[in-house]
């Protein structure tokens, strides 16, 4: 072979491998986003972390999008390993808002950028924004639909009502109780609302992991300690995973037909699953959280951020860490039943008809 042929093979031989070497690592300046959600267990994880991916693919972006399957230990793992492979800013769904500190650390020696994504990160100086829904509001909306199909305003009653929070390790589950309660305490401390059970307080309604085995147990052992003469009139759910655990558990001593209908049921994150349960006569409403919407405003604030301007917020007061309090954008949620979730599911383009079948 002579020495032209030989250096240009050479030359086209080091140009593919470039070229391979760049498409393998996102190619050239393209900054990258890690995206950390804490499970792929409920659906409403899934497309928050895809629809954040595709907006941001959109933008020019890379993404490592990784979902933690509600192990602590993962997401750290998955975050340090974002912040080795050299990240430009992390967005992070946490599962315990609480036991991120350390790995925030290394982010922080890295001057990579946090953004906490729906569940306040806590006990940290570094985290630079919060996007969320309203979840204080989330809680009164269910409580409201309680009040409203209760005739509550009207003086009627007394109804018998059991409570469930959220997980004690999500900030979100007491922002959701604390709205709820801001409804219905007046009511259950005039007596229109009865806890037969006497459990009023957070952490005895608490659902760690918001499991809805945990929950449907819980809701065997009041049915038989404080119902078996008695009926119930409605249950205060925060979530769609622990409404659908709780139904399960009515049904089984008899609700849920006409000489015994189920009690009032609320929940939230309008799951596929909910839907279903709310066409057919079960659970009666959902709450909302529209999480392209969310998703659009997390990968805005991330733009924002690596292009070294200001991110959009509407709220500064509010979300206290511990440390800081963490400027935030909230989204508006919206309650759901079987009067209007063609209208706000599938009509938005959130759910088609096929879905809910």
């Amino acid at each position: 072979m002579n020495s032209k042929k030989f250096f240009f093979l050479f030359t086209v031989g080091c140009m593919v491998f470039l070229m391979v070497a760049c498409s393998s690592s996102g190619g050239g300046d393209q900054q990258t986003v890690g995206i950390s959600m804490p499970t792929k267990s409920w659906e409403r994880w899934v497309k928050d972390g895809e629809n954040m991916a595709e907006q941001l693919e959109a933008l020019g972006y890379a993404t490592d999008l990784q979902f933690a399957e509600d192990v602590v230990e993962n997401q750290v793992s998955q975050i340090e390993n974002m912040i080795t492979k050299g990240v430009d800013i992390l967005i992070i769904g946490s599962i315990d808002g609480s036991a991120l500190t350390e790995v925030l650390e290394q982010a922080e020696r890295q001057e990579i950028p946090v953004i906490a994504y729906d569940r306040l990160i806590m006990n940290s100086d570094h985290v630079s924004y919060y996007a969320t829904f309203d979840n204080f509001q989330v809680g009164v909306l269910q409580a409201q639909y309680l009040e409203e199909k209760l005739n509550l305003k009207d003086g009627e009653g007394p109804f018998n009502i059991e409570l469930f929070a959220g997980s004690p390790d999500d900030n979100n589950a007491y922002f959701f109780w604390d709205g709820a309660m801001s409804v219905l305490q007046p009511y259950i401390d005039n007596g229109e609302l009865v806890v037969q059970s006497g459990q009023t307080g957070f952490q005895q309604g608490a659902t760690l992991r918001w499991d809805g085995a945990e929950a449907q147990e819980r809701m065997d052992n009041l049915l038989s300690a404080h119902y078996s003469d008695k009926n119930i009139d409605a249950v205060l759910s925060p979530f769609d995973g622990i409404s659908i655990g709780v139904i399960s558990s009515l049904k089984a001593v008899g609700y849920g037909t006409e000489e015994k209908p189920l009690p009032i049921i609320t929940g939230q994150d309008a799951q596929t699953s909910s839907i279903k349960s709310i066409i057919a006569g079960e659970q009666t409403q959902t709450i909302f959280k529209d999480t392209r919407k969310l998703a659009e405003k997390a990968a805005s604030m991330a733009e924002a951020i690596l292009n070294d301007k200001e991110p959009e917020v509407n709220d500064t007061e509010t979300y206290d860490n511990g440390n800081k309090i963490v400027p935030a954008y909230l989204v508006d949620p919206v309650s759901v039943d079987i009067n209007n979730y063609e209208k706000v599911l599938i009509e938005s383009g959130y759910y088609t008809e096929e879905d809910l079948q």
